[in-house]
């Protein structure tokens, strides 16, 4: 500083300290730095940025109370997707708002069927019964069923509910004393309908079935109708050349009612259950093989005069059956099985009550079937332990039912906790089964749902 006068100094040194109070110093590159600012630097400290003024905080939202969480609609978006449509109905009368949101959209009312039972709605108001109607529309519901119906009631269906040409897509008619004339009238105002049941309709004949089905329809169920036999059965054949599934149950329905079926209806018809056709013999099965190749559902339930040769039939000549149910056939035995484990290799699903001759050997031809997922054996009296563990290779078996089988032990029945993927086990009705079982079973079968 020899170079440098004192009086120098203090004046570069003052305005340098005048810069820094009034916060204009420069905030530049990185130096070292040079003789006036050390002074400063000795006389007040460092230079410092200026302090930072503290962000506030946003304060957090106050959490909701009950009253205000029962009424949140986020909330209630996902809490309704704990319950089932069926379950919603009664969610919906809980309030007002979760009956808005419940009806704002269809999704929450998938597969339900809106009921109507004509000995009670008879006594309603026109205006109830609108209302009720409307909240179908609302709600999306396709499905309609009609109860103890006739056709007086059939006409005041139609004039209250005029919507439903274009709404309904699937009717059911049960228990009713609607003739062929309230048949025609109703199937002739669903301008859009695709399913259609009858059950216990004993008014409709078949010349009414004739004169009513229309092409549209892909989905038949004819049930404990007294008049519905093998012309009936020609009708669907000829006038529903698109049917899917076709479900029958009709003592007097013979072998010739399934040789109507035709080529036309193999690409077509892939479901088809025959339920309580006691004069169905091998013969219709031989019909059913040839006509309908492409089948993935058979149901010969009580069709008592199927044998062994009937299912050897069904076993060469339907490779693509995914389930079969052969239920109150007491003509099946062993053979039957062997016939099925060696060639549908593709069935998921058999179904065997009441086959009273089964025995431990048709179940080990069973045991072989790699793809079965559910498999149904309720009171076939011969079954023992040792066809049980059999039972225990089917890796793939997720539903079993054992009910009323009545030779099998606790000893048997414990060996079921090798089966880890089962998902339901029925064995309601065994003697054998002791509470000690159910607790062991459930102990090491935690995933299941056993039924007692």
């Amino acid at each position: 500083m020899s170079s440098v006068s004192a009086q120098g100094v203090v004046e570069r040194a003052s305005a340098e300290l005048s810069r820094r109070i009034t916060g204009l110093g420069l905030r530049g590159r990185k130096r070292s730095p040079g003789v006036v600012e050390r002074v400063a630097n000795a006389l007040c400290g460092p230079a410092s940025s200026a302090p930072r003024i503290p962000r506030r905080r946003r304060p957090s939202p106050r959490p909701l109370v009950w009253s205000q969480f029962i009424l949140d609609e986020k909330f209630l978006e996902k809490f309704f997707l704990y319950f089932n449509s069926n379950d919603r109905r009664t969610l919906a009368q809980v309030c007002t708002k979760w009956r808005d949101i419940l009806y704002s959209s269809t999704r929450w009312w998938m597969g339900l069927v809106a009921i109507v039972d004509f000995r009670e709605s008879r006594s309603e108001s026109e205006c109830c019964m609108q209302r009720f109607y409307n909240s179908v529309v609302r709600r999306g519901v396709r499905g309609m069923a009609l109860v103890a119906a006739s056709d007086e009631d059939i006409n005041e269906f139609i004039r209250v509910f005029p919507l439903s040409a274009n709404h309904v897509n699937a009717l059911s008619l049960k228990g009713c004393t609607v003739t062929d004339r309230g048949l025609e009238c109703i199937l002739d105002h669903l301008e859009v309908l695709f399913e259609l049941e009858l059950t216990g309709c004993n008014e409709i004949t078949e010349a009414g079935i004739w004169a009513c089905l229309t092409p549209r329809i892909v989905s038949l169920t004819l049930t404990d109708c007294i008049n519905i036999a093998d012309e009936a059965v020609g009708a669907v054949a000829q006038l529903l050349p698109s049917l899917y599934e076709f479900s029958l149950q009709a003592y007097h329905v013979t072998d010739a009612a399934l040789g109507y079926f035709s080529q036309k209806q193999s690409a077509s018809l892939s479901i088809l259950r025959l339920h309580s056709c006691w004069e169905l013999t091998n013969h219709g099965v031989v019909n059913i093989v040839h006509s309908l190749p492409n089948l993935t559902v058979l149901s010969l339930s009580g069709c008592s005069k199927v044998t062994d040769e009937g299912v050897e039939l069904v076993a060469e000549n339907l490779p693509r059956l995914r389930s079969l149910d052969l239920s109150w056939c007491p003509r099946v035995t062993d053979s039957a099985l062997e016939y099925i484990a060696c060639d549908l290799n593709q069935l998921e699903e058999l179904t065997l009550d009441r086959c009273v001759h089964i025995t431990d050997i048709g179940v080990g031809y069973i045991s072989t079937m790699q793809s079965l997922v559910a498999l149904y054996l309720r009171w076939c009296s011969q079954l023992r332990d040792f066809g049980v563990q059999h039972l225990c290779a089917m890796r793939a078996l997720q539903l079993l039912s054992l009910a009323g089988c009545p030779l099998l032990t606790s000893g048997g029945l414990s060996s079921l906790i090798q089966l880890r993927q089962l998902r339901e086990l029925e064995l309601t009705n065994c003697p054998g089964a002791s509470p000690e079982l159910f607790d062991y079973l459930r102990e090491h079968l935690p995933r299941c749902v056993i039924i007692e």
